[in-house]
């Protein structure tokens, strides 16, 4: 996965072929206490912003029209590999009228609100996803329905999670990059070490799944030397949540559903399992070391016995570990159902974007399932000249992967890698998103709270949920109305 932004909280790292695009993303913590900016800075763009409008319905700020020289500038973006700098030369051979400026660098969002605010946004933005609907109830980005139209984008081609998350009260305001499949990544040497074969892990039964992270840990003198199964908290509350039966919000993004006694259940267990192998303070000091995308990756150094990750790692791992003993696996539910909570990015139009209609034109081309199948196939050709396995280009785009893996994708020789492949694609149809909502940040940054409160043993689950519950819907309201 190149030439988007990583979430870095979410792995804690990010894949050295990417570094010049990274994006805080889904960021935990740390993106928890920015985020609480976004809401003051978005909402004095109220006034200004307020005229309706969107792409191609003539509302997009009175700016010139593509021809003649005019100017594309885009933010969040960069160009670190093939899988992006194809794409922009299919924009520049479809439009040699536009003047494309890239502004190389992550996603920064108190330059975007300040950009909007002083009239001189950029023309097209790169972001995570999950932003949204924030962004899009408080007038920051247009809808994108006349751009839609006016260009033909063939919307269904994307995957339903994924245009669920570019959509807000209806409307269009993004179109997906890539799509993020949340996995389960199994060290054969530490599965096997707890006499179990590792395909064999089944993660709906959570009173063995407990007994094996209990098992595959390893300490020495009161230090973590392999942390047996780590669930990803706080930033993977929602996955285990619905692997419980449990939804945090409502499907229309107005009523928090944070003090379900299910999504309570769900996060004092992952908890436990944290605690059970050395607590929070212990786990993050070892994660924090960790070069996940490196040759000393946590499962090459036997650092870790199971983990929920991105697909990501795993293309990262066939790059820099083909060697490494992993058996990828889906994420279960209690019933035994795979469950994936989808990410990535997406472009975005902003408010006052002076070339709108380039700007369509560029989202229109860099979403293409044509144009991801060039990137794939020179992403191909460059591993094959490398001696290195392809294990594919995940877009948002279900054609486009369709023919990614029939035809370009190949079996490497190395089966954990050719195995892998097939079980990501096959939690892709499983995927799910956090509704959007007028309060997307807010609303994440009191979940994400609450479980640092709980993994931190500050609060008991169901009193950090329940003051969640009362902050992320106090939210919503105040957004929404």
């Amino acid at each position: 996965m190149s030439g988007s932004s990583v979430n870095p909280a979410r792995t804690t790292a990010v894949p050295p072929d990417r570094a010049a695009a990274v994006s805080p993303g889904r960021t935990g913590p740390a993106r928890s206490r920015r985020a609480g900016l976004a809401p003051v800075l978005v909402s004095a763009l109220v006034a200004a912003l307020a005229a309706c409008g969107g792409v191609g319905s003539g509302g997009g700020g009175g700016g010139e029209k593509s021809g003649g020289g005019a100017s594309l500038t885009t933010m969040g973006f960069g160009l670190p590999d093939e899988i992006a700098t194809v794409r922009v030369e299919a924009f520049k051979k479809a439009r040699p009228d536009v003047a494309l400026q890239i502004n190389e660098g992550q996603f920064d969002e108190q330059a975007f609100l300040s950009a909007i605010a002083a009239g001189n946004p950029p023309d097209v933005v790169y972001l995570p996803r999950d932003r949204i609907g924030g962004y899009a109830a408080r007038g920051a980005i247009q809808p994108l329905d006349g751009c839609v139209t006016e260009q033909g984008i063939p919307t269904g081609d994307f995957y339903p999670a994924a245009q669920q998350q570019v959509k807000y009260d209806g409307k269009w305001y993004g179109m997906p990059e890539f799509y993020n499949s949340i996995v389960l990544v199994v060290n054969d040497k530490a599965a096997k070490d707890a006499g179990i074969d590792p395909a064999g892990i089944d993660t709906s039964d959570w009173d063995r799944l407990a007994e094996l992270a209990g098992k595959m840990t390893r300490a020495k003198g009161g230090t973590i030397e392999r942390f047996g199964f780590y669930p990803k908290l706080p930033e993977f509350l929602p996955l285990w949540a619905k692997a419980n039966g449990a939804d945090i919000l409502s499907a229309d993004g107005r009523t928090s559903r944070l003090d379900d006694p299910k999504v309570t259940e769900a996060l004092a267990y992952a908890h436990r399992l944290v605690e059970a192998q050395g607590g929070w303070t212990k786990l993050k000091a070892f994660t924090d070391t960790f070069d996940y995308f490196g040759e000393g990756n946590p499962f090459a150094k036997d650092q870790i016995g199971a983990m929920l990750t991105e697909q990501f790692v795993v293309t990262a791992m066939a790059g820099t570990t083909p060697d490494v003993a992993i058996t990828v696996l889906p994420f279960k539910d209690r019933r035994g159902n795979p469950v994936n909570n989808v990410g990535g990015n997406a472009w975005v139009i902003p408010k006052g974007a002076r070339n709108p209609d380039a700007a369509c034109a560029w989202v229109k081309t860099m979403t293409a399932a044509d144009t991801w199948i060039a990137a794939a196939r020179a992403r191909a050709d460059k591993r094959a000249q490398e001696g290195k396995a392809y294990t594919g280009t995940y877009t948002g785009n279900a054609k486009a992967d369709e023919v990614i893996f029939s035809e370009i994708v190949k079996p490497s020789g190395r089966k954990a890698f050719d195995d892998a492949v097939k079980v990501i694609r096959s939690v892709q149809q499983a995927g799910f998103v956090v509704p959007q909502s007028a309060a997307a940040a807010e609303f994440r940054k009191a979940w994400e709270d609450a479980a640092l409160r709980v993994l931190q043993g500050d609060q008991k689950a169901a009193d950090a949920l329940d003051r969640a519950h009362a902050e992320g819907q106090k939210a919503i309201d105040e957004a929404t109305s």
